[in-house]
């Protein structure tokens, strides 16, 4: 993107759970130092209120955020474009960093089972971080 910093695209496929928990850990975590974008193949009328309420938890507020379609130009300003479960659906530009992280979809679970896949969601989302230089201080976000 324009301002020098990694963009990352989080793209699942109603938008409303594990790439809005995703983007949420990455803007935190990555403290200005990213540029941070999600999206869904088939955008949900709402975020999940169970996601929200795990972030939370944890001081991360994506409750103002919403589902949006997955526009081919996310896909091209984006550096590297994290997928969950969307399939063929994200346009492939050569030169971009692509990975699918299989998650569990949250969608219809209880809390118990949401803080599971937001936990893995942050361990992953530290990891990517880790990986493109942009490491999360020892104390953000936890």
């Amino acid at each position: 993107m324009a301002d020098g910093n990694p963009s990352i695209l989080f793209v699942c496929v109603h938008n409303a759970g594990r790439s809005q928990m995703a983007a949420g850990f990455a803007a935190a975590l990555g403290q200005g130092r990213v540029d941070v974008l999600s999206a869904g193949s088939e955008p949900a009328d709402r975020l999940n209120p169970v996601a929200v309420e795990a972030m939370a938890e944890l001081g991360i507020d994506i409750a103002g955020e919403r589902p949006r379609v997955l526009a081919v130009d996310d896909v091209r300003a984006s550096d590297v474009v994290i997928t969950m479960g969307c399939g063929d659906s994200c346009p492939i530009f050569p030169g971009k960093r692509y990975e699918d992280w299989d998650l569990t979809d949250p969608a219809g679970l209880p809390i118990e089972q949401v803080r599971l896949v937001r936990d893995e969601i942050r361990g992953r989302v530290t990891l990517l971080l880790a990986e493109l230089g942009q490491d999360a201080p020892p104390s953000g976000g936890r």
